[in-house]
């Protein structure tokens, strides 16, 4: 029987590293009260500030203005800023903004993103140097402020749009993202007949769904939490948006009379705490409703925007 030489024996395999011992117990239980001491934390402020918008009358003046768990359900606080006054006349125009103002956004970023993305492009370089310029330098407060009042958009939910409709950060998160798909893709279209737009429309938006969801998702949050510009722009009350709203009535204690809600009867008034938190109930609850829907497309869109390219 003939025996292998040194030369002939397969070269043995690479030896794998040690894998990491697994944290023992007592690790694995401080980490486990740190992570129930953080959500304890998130959660129960939370919890008070639905309760007390919930609580009776009595329950909240018993607790002092906060009520961590009520006794029962009342809803009072909540009919009373529904049924009129400046609280639903700001989430209406919180609303037109944030619904307005993400598809300006939304559609400006997209083209322009698009058109960033595609070599040749008529000003590409030049417009793509602004752009990364808009990054390291922002205007002043004043010549913002200048520049809004120039244009007669003071005192107009123009103001709140228009300045900020496009952010050079999502555009280049955009580009990438453009930049990654296949050039085969764009010019078997454009063999095919298709031009520019419908390339953009009919190939590129369908493509870019995950990442289109993540940055529309950026701008309404933007939009529905702006109280800055508004406060800079707006003099109208009634053209306030409700994050003003929420800052003035709820962070600065301001209290709400009868006429701010509808006209009720001030002796049939909620207490003001709990209308101060139905406030900012009403406040959370729309982007807490669209958030997991879209956060499916978080991930994927994030890291192939940022990535690729």
């Amino acid at each position: 029987m003939s025996t292998q030489t040194d030369l002939e024996r397969p070269a043995a395999a690479p030896r794998r590293p040690e894998l990491i011992d697994a944290p023992g117990l007592p690790v694995r239980a401080i980490k486990g009260i740190v992570l129930v001491l953080c959500c304890v934390v998130v959660i129960v402020p939370f919890i008070g500030v639905i309760s007390t918008s919930i609580a009776s009358q009595a329950h909240v003046t018993n607790s002092g203005g906060f009520v961590l768990w009520p006794d029962g359900i009342n809803l009072d606080a909540y009919r009373t800023i529904f049924n009129g006054g400046v609280v639903l006349q700001a989430l209406t125009v919180s609303f037109v903004i944030t619904i307005g103002g993400t598809f300006i956004s939304l559609a400006g970023s997209t083209m322009l993103a698009y058109g960033l993305s595609r070599p040749g492009s008529f000003g590409q370089r030049p417009i793509l140097m602004i752009v990364l310029f808009s990054l390291l330098f922002s205007p002043g407060l004043i010549p913002n402020y200048l520049v809004v009042k120039q244009f007669g958009l003071l005192d107009s939910l123009l103001a709140l749009i228009l300045p900020t409709a496009i952010s050079g950060f999502n555009v280049i998160i955009l580009r990438a993202f453009f930049m990654s798909i296949p050039d085969s893709v764009l010019d078997s279209a454009r063999v095919d007949g298709a031009g520019d737009f419908r390339i953009f429309w009919s190939i590129v938006l369908p493509l870019s769904r995950a990442v289109l969801a993540v940055i529309g998702l950026f701008y309404a949050v933007a939009y529905w939490n702006a109280f800055f510009s508004a406060m800079l722009y707006i003099s109208d009350t009634a053209k306030w948006p409700l994050q003003l709203v929420l800052r003035t009535y709820v962070i600065n204690n301001t209290e709400l009379s009868s006429g701010d809600l509808g006209g009720a009867a001030a002796d049939q008034l909620p207490p003001q705490e709990s209308i101060q938190m139905a406030i900012l109930v009403i406040s959370l609850v729309p982007i807490l409703i669209v958030y997991p829907f879209l956060q499916r497309h978080f991930a994927k869109g994030m890291l192939t925007g940022a990535v690729k390219g």
